[in-house]
C-alpha cells in the first residue's frame, strides 16, 4: 500500500513515544519505530534504514566525536581537573559562596577543553561536591549548580553538539564555536551571580583569599591544560585545521600532558580510557544512525515541508518563530538526548528558520542553548543524574535548587533570541567568509 504523510507521521511519532515510554533506549526506539512503516509502503525496503544509518556515519567530521570524547577521558584520567580547580579557586575563591563560584569558573575552563557537559559533571562533581559539603553547603545546592554549570560544556567551544550540528546541517563548525562563545561566557556570569544571591542568603563562607604567590603557581599548574581552546579553535577559525583534526590534536596533547607532563597517566590506565571513550562514542555514533534514518523518513513524506507551511502561514515574524523553535528544542530535551533531537528537530526546523530570516548560526545556538536545559531536566537530564548520584541525593530532592538556578540562564536563552547580535559579532568579525 501507499501510506500517506497523516498515517506515516502517526506511526512514526506514535511508535516512538510508545517505546520510549516502554522505557527502550532512544537510540534503539528511533530506529525501531521507522520499521512498521518500512513494511507497510510499498516504495520502501527493510534495506532503506540501514541505508541511510550508514550513509550518516560516512563522515568525516563525525570523527571529532570520538576524539573529543577521548581528550575529555584523559584530561579527567590525567587529573587536570585538580589543576583547573586549584586555577578556579584563586581566581573566585574569595568571593561570598566561593566554592560556588570555583564550581561555576571550572566548568567554563573545562568546557574549553572537553566539549562534553557530562565529562564537566563527572569530572569536576567527583571533587567538588564532596568539598562543598565539608565546608557547609547545602548538599542540594551543591549537587543543583554543579549539574547546571556542566551545560556550558556544550555551549562553550569546542563542543561536541556544535561539531553535530555542523555536519549535519552543512553549517561552518569554526563559526558555531565562536557563537557560542558570548552566550556560554555571559551563561556563567548569571551562574556566578545566581551563587552570589546564595551566599548572601544562606552564609555560605569564602574558599580563602590567595596571594600572588598562589595565583602564579596555580597559573603555571593550569596553563599548560588552558592551551588547548587555542590549539583547537585557534586552528580552526585560522583555516589550518579540519574540526576533525583539531579533535585529534586535542587528543594527542591531553595524552601527551598525562603520560609525560604530568605524569598521571599511566599505560596500563589506557586500555581503559580507550574502552570507555569507545562505549560512549558508539552510544552518541549509533544515536546519530537511527536518528538520520527515522529524519530521512519524515523527510520522505514531507513532514517538514508541511511544517514550514504551517508556520509561514501562522506569520510569527523572526522573534516569534525563534521563541517556538526554542520551546519545542526545550520540549524534546526534556525526554531525549541531544544528539538525535538535532538530528530529528534540527533538519526539519531549519527550513523554517531560514524562511524567517533567523542566521543558521543563530538558529544552531538558540537550539544547543536550549538543548542544554535538557541535560539537568528529568525525566532525561544526564548531568543533574550524574551530579545527584555523586550527591547522594534523589533528582526530585534537589529540583527546587535547579528551578531557580536555571531561571537566569533562560533569561539568557531569551536575550541571545531577542539580540541575535550577541551570538552572530565575533563569528562575523573574525570568520567573515562564513556568511556569503
Amino acid at each position: 500500500m501507499i501510506v500517506g504523510t497523516g498515517l506515516a507521521c502517526a506511526i512514526l511519532v506514535g511508535g516512538f513515544i510508545f517505546l520510549v515510554a516502554i522505557r527502550v533506549p532512544v537510540a534503539f526506539a528511533l530506529g525501531i519505530a521507522t520499521i512498521p512503516v518500512v513494511l507497510l509502503e510499498l516504495r520502501l525496503t527493510p534495506f532503506i534504514v540501514l541505508d541511510r544509518m550508514f550513509q550518516s556515519y560516512n563522515s568525516f567530521i563525525l570523527l571529532a566525536v570520538p576524539f573529543f570524547l577521548l581528550a575529555a577521558n584523559l584530561m579527567n584520567s590525567g587529573k587536570v581537573t585538580d589543576r583547573l580547580i586549584e586555577f578556579a579557586r584563586v581566581l573566585t575563591g574569595w568571593m561570598p559562596g566561593g566554592l560556588g563560584h570555583v564550581n561555576v569558573a571550572v566548568s567554563m575552563l573545562f568546557a574549553g577543553i572537553s566539549g562534553s557537559s557530562t565529562a564537566d559533571a563527572a569530572g569536576c562533581g567527583k571533587i567538588l561536591i564532596p568539598a562543598m559539603q565539608r565546608e557547609g553547603y547545602d548538599t542540594r545546592f551543591a549537587v543543583a549548580i554543579t549539574a547546571c554549570s556542566s551545560v556550558m560544556g556544550v555551549i562553550i567551544p569546542p563542543s561536541i553538539l556544535m561539531v553535530v550540528w555542523g555536519g549535519i546541517m552543512q553549517v561552518s563548525v569554526g563559526a558555531l564555536f565562536l557563537g557560542g562563545a558570548i552566550p556560554g561566557l555571559m551563561i556563567g556570569l548569571a551562574l556566578m551571580a545566581t551563587v552570589y544571591g546564595y551566599a548572601k542568603v544562606c552564609d555560605y563562607p569564602i574558599a580563602g583569599r590567595p596571594t600572588l604567590a598562589d595565583f602564579w603557581s596555580a597559573l603555571k599548574g593550569a596553563s599548560l591544560a588552558m592551551l588547548t581552546p587555542i590549539f583547537v579553535i585557534g586552528g580552526i577559525v585560522g583555516g589550518i585545521v579540519t574540526p576533525t583534526e583539531s579533535a585529534i590534536i586535542a587528543a594527542g596533547y591531553a595524552l601527551i600532558l598525562g603520560m609525560f607532563v604530568y605524569r598521571t597517566v599511566k599505560p596500563r590506565d589506557l586500555g581503559f580510557i580507550f574502552y570507555d571513550t569507545a562505549r560512549f562514542a558508539a552510544i552518541s555514533l549509533f544515536a546519530i544512525g537511527t536518528a538520520s534514518a527515522f529524519g530521512w523518513m519524515l523527510s520522505f513524506y514531507n513532514v517538514p515541508r508541511l511544517i514550514v507551511g504551517t508556520m509561514t502561514a501562522l506569520e510569527f515574524g523572526p522573534f516569534g518563530t525563534a521563541i517556538v523553535i526554542a520551546a519545542l528544542f526545550l520540549i524534546f530535551g526534556l525526554f531525549i538526548d541531544a544528539i538525535p533531537t538535532i538530528i530529528i528537530l534540527g533538519t526539519v526546523l531549519m527550513p523554517v528558520a531560514q524562511t524567517a530570516g533567523i542566521d543558521p548560526i543563530a538558529f544552531a545556538i538558540i537550539g544547543i542553548v536550549s538543548l542544554a536545559f535538557g541535560l539537568v531536566t528529568p525525566p532525561y537530564g544526564l548531568c543533574l543524574l550524574i551530579s545527584a548520584a555523586i550527591g547522594g541525593l534523589n533528582v526530585v530532592q534537589v529540583m527546587r535548587d535547579v528551578a531557580i538556578i536555571l531561571l537566569p540562564m533562560l533569561v539568557i536563552l531569551l536575550l541571545i533570541i531577542a539580540f541575535p547580535e550577541i551570538t552572530l559579532w565575533l563569528p562575523k568579525t573574525l570568520m567573515p567568509g562564513a556568511f556569503r
